[in-house]
């Protein structure tokens, strides 16, 4: 019985494990976004 759970929590690790890596490549191989400075609406100022 244990043997089994020790297997399957392997298993699960080693998909969390994965889909971490594939989800960090699609993270540093998208384009840079561009970020755009709104100005600021009337009345408020920068702090």
């Amino acid at each position: 019985m244990y043997l089994e759970m020790m297997r399957e929590t392997e298993k699960a690790i080693n998909i969390r494990i994965a889909v971490q890596r594939r989800c960090e490549e699609i993270y540093v191989s998208a384009p840079e976004t561009k970020i755009t400075v709104l100005p600021a609406a009337d009345g408020e100022r920068d702090s």
